[in-house]
């Protein structure tokens, strides 16, 4: 059953919940638990101390931590008090956070110490000058070099009148912009994509309903935060419906299959890996799994055999595959609750409602059912558009609001749609989209790489990985562990290429493109 009134705004989903679901257990994060009215009060909290350090409407906020419930927080928080969220990847170099931070305009960064990188001292220590450092909160952990610590940042906001929080949260609209999310582009350079409230709460609204989230549920939310699929597909999607949530630092299966026995999850999200290493864990058969009931997973190929073991040996009674883009409010089509295991395995299901789809050939004209065509989508889902870059914008949505994904598709009969190419030569490590345009430009700012290219290739547990071809400049003598490792301490680690080739040098077209597919064949044969 859909409750309108809770999809006015994300902060407004909390106040909503916490009426329909009062005292029912909202979220569990280690030793902590909030009911849905406690989570509330929690979030007023939030809103508060936001005000407090300064966040107006508009303002955009950098928030870079763990799963947790201070991720969640802080974002209520930032957002009930107007501000927008840009969420960072955690595993980001300050370079690339910084960048991001610097290109929409944040006021502010809100972040923790995590896997031993203090990411306020990074950026500080990177680029002193960012506007961003105005105003830093450390979400968790040690408050390091940030102006705040979480606990600080909380007991700024108690001056602040309750009744100014409900009022800041009544005035937002669907229309406001909730957050921006940094994709990265085939030019190398993140762009960030302008999603609303109203987008993302109709989006995971109807998907929450297809999925059957109840509020007997209690989900395990393994993808990152900063990623849609843990964030609007994990948190959100889960307390707009009443389902516990339980927050997943870092994936360990051990503990995640440990977790799933002592909260009773019934629900897991997340790419394929996920369940690939649940089902082939040691220590499966020593845990309770019976409570499992509703899985999604998608962002890559899927093995129809890691489907049937996610019924058989993880209990799923449900198991379902979906695909979108950020650019999509990441949701344009999913399978439905009955489809066979081939459907979910081979596809990523039927559009869903209110969402248009075409498949196009390289002319714009639309292909034939059965023949392979880009994915263009058109809907409420859509962004508004790239933050300040308006040129990206027309580039990727048409004057009649057709977005082209640079993914390519075909559509069989039923009105399935699977995924067969990417036009954009991007790559999926896990579930996270690597862009080899990106890694590129990253590798060719180490001295001894005179030139780099970079393509995906399978590989067994993460569905793709990046394979660089170098050519080695003169005078300098590399190996694949030395290009490895410089890369490890460069980039986020999924755009580390675990394979690296060195050739003479890369094959071009007459203009000087690189030839990726003889690159790819030139990996086949040489494995």
């Amino acid at each position: 059953m859909r409750h309108d009134h809770a999809y006015v705004s994300i902060p407004n989903v909390i106040r909503s919940a916490a009426e329909r679901f009062g005292d029912a257990p909202a979220l569990v994060d280690g030793d902590s638990r909030w009911s849905f009215r406690a989570l509330e009060q929690q979030m007023v909290g939030a809103v508060k101390a936001a005000m407090a350090a300064g966040v107006r409407p508009g303002d955009r906020v950098g928030l870079c931590a763990p799963n947790s419930a201070e991720w969640i927080l802080a974002a209520l928080g930032i957002q009930g008090a107007g501000g927008v969220v840009v969420p960072l990847n955690t595993r980001f170099k300050a370079q690339e956070q910084a960048y991001i931070l610097r290109t929409c305009g944040a006021t502010a960064v809100f972040a923790s110490s995590f896997l031993g990188s203090d990411y306020i001292a990074g950026l500080r220590e990177f680029d002193p000058e960012l506007p961003a450092l105005g105003t830093t909160v450390s979400v968790l952990g040690p408050q390091g070099a940030a102006d705040l610590s979480w606990a600080d940042f909380l007991a700024g906001g108690a001056g602040i009148p309750t009744a100014e929080v409900h009022a800041a949260i009544d005035r937002l609209t669907p229309d406001d912009i909730a957050d921006v999310i940094f994709t990265s582009g085939t030019t190398g350079n993140p762009k960030g994509v302008i999603l609303t409230h109203g987008q993302s709460l109709r989006a995971y609204g109807w998907m929450a309903e297809a999925y059957t989230f109840a509020a007997s549920d209690t989900i395990l939310v393994i993808p990152p935060f900063f990623h849609c699929f843990g964030y609007k597909a994990g948190w959100l999607m889960s307390l707009m419906n009443g389902v516990t949530v339980v927050p997943m630092p870092v994936f360990d299966a051990g503990r995640a299959l440990e977790a799933i026995e002592r909260e009773r999850v019934s629900i897991i999200t997340g790419p394929p890996t996920i369940f690939h290493d649940l089902v082939h864990h040691p220590d499966r058969g020593r845990h309770d799994l019976s409570s499992l009931r509703v899985s999604m997973t998608g962002g890559t190929t899927i093995p129809e055999s890691l489907i049937h073991a996610m019924k058989a040996d993880l209990t799923f009674d449900i198991v379902m595959s979906a695909y979108g883009l950020t650019e999509s409010s990441a949701l344009v089509t999913s399978t439905r609750i009955g489809d066979p295991a081939e459907v979910v395995a081979r596809t990523t299901g039927r559009v869903i409602p209110d969402v248009e789809v075409r498949l196009v050939d390289d002319d714009g004209d639309e292909v034939p059912a059965g023949q392979p065509g880009e994915i263009l989508v058109r809907g409420y889902n859509v962004t508004r558009g790239y933050w300040d870059d308006p040129e990206a914008t027309a580039e990727a949505i048409d004057a009649d609001g057709w977005l082209r994904t640079g993914d390519v598709g075909r559509f069989d009969e039923a009105g399935n749609l699977a995924i067969v190419d990417r036009k954009k030569e991007m790559f999926i490590v896990g579930g996270f989209n690597a862009y080899p345009a990106e890694i590129e430009k990253i590798l060719l700012t180490h001295e001894p790489i005179a030139q780099a290219a970079v393509i995906g290739v399978p590989d067994q547990r993460m569905g793709e990985v990046g394979c660089a071809f170098v050519v080695a400049a003169p005078g300098h003598e590399l190996t694949e562990a030395d290009v490895i490792a410089w890369a490890r301490a460069n980039m986020a680690n999924y755009k580390v290429p675990r394979h690296v080739r060195f050739i003479d040098q890369l094959p071009r077209n007459a203009s000087q493109k690189v030839l990726k597919h003889e690159l790819r064949s030139l990996f086949t044969r040489t494995g």
